[in-house]
């Protein structure tokens, strides 16, 4: 790749990683958008955003680990059946172009929701052990078919459904998205037999998005703003997942 296109390629993927880190994410579904912009090769894209994935999901995780946000009682259940299935996502190679695009408009639909959502930002209920493991293995499959650790999905369900406060949803989505990258990269892999090819401008570009973007959600940005940029986050993914499927 030519060294000015590498230049912007960086530049998309660190403004992707501030953004997506803010609310406990990593990036997958933007870094995919923007990879497919510049015409890379699907077989390198897929496995290239979960390698990034790995890299800022732990700086964000850390972030608002730090910062007193994280809930294990909440993240467990979630966590125990979606990494096998992350893998067999990962492992798949399915056409999945209608499947991805019934996706992204529901995504798209839970964007416009949280433009509009202005409630309290209190939990109702704990989720119950039994729907949030169902809950968590259907997104582990999800995450590892489109190539993205989870968040995307994760966080509105914590959120639309009252179990979680906007920081605690992004500290578990955080950690949700380190596993579920880290076992749908193995699948991939596995699948594949090749390794992830990056470049090391964009793995810094990565890192240094990620460091600034969680830093600044999970000890400056309001849980009113979080919602906001999360109907962005979640506007990007829809438009990625209907538009490049």
């Amino acid at each position: 790749m030519e060294a000015s296109l590498l230049l912007y390629l960086s530049l998309g993927i660190f403004i992707i990683a501030v953004l997506y880190s803010s609310v406990g994410h990593a990036g997958a579904s933007g870094y995919i958008a923007v990879m497919s912009l510049f015409s890379l090769a699907p077989e390198i894209i897929k496995p290239a955003a979960l390698t990034l994935n790995i890299f800022v999901a732990s700086i964000t995780f850390l972030q608002f680990y730090r910062a007193g946000h994280f809930r294990w009682a909440l993240f467990w259940p979630f966590i125990i059946l979606s990494i096998p299935m992350a893998f067999l996502g990962g492992y798949l190679n399915l056409p999945t172009q209608v499947f991805n695009m019934v996706i992204g408009v529901i995504l798209l639909f839970s964007a416009a929701r949280f433009i509009f959502d202005l409630r309290p930002d209190t939990p109702k209920v704990a989720p119950a052990i039994p729907a949030a493991a169902a809950s968590g293995g259907g997104i582990g499959l999800l995450a590892g078919l489109t190539g993205t650790g989870g968040g995307i999905f994760l966080t509105p369900l914590l959120l639309m459904m009252r179990w979680a406060t906007a920081k605690h949803a992004a500290a578990v989505s955080a950690l949700f998205i380190l596993f579920n990258s880290v076992s749908g990269l193995a699948g991939n892999i596995t699948a594949t037999l090749s390794l992830p090819l990056f470049a090391l401008p964009i793995v810094i570009a990565a890192v240094a998005g990620g460091s600034i973007g969680s830093w600044m959600g999970s000890r400056r940005i309001g849980h009113i703003a979080i919602k906001r940029l999360l109907a962005t986050v979640l506007l990007i993914a829809g438009m990625k997942l209907v538009f490049f499927p």
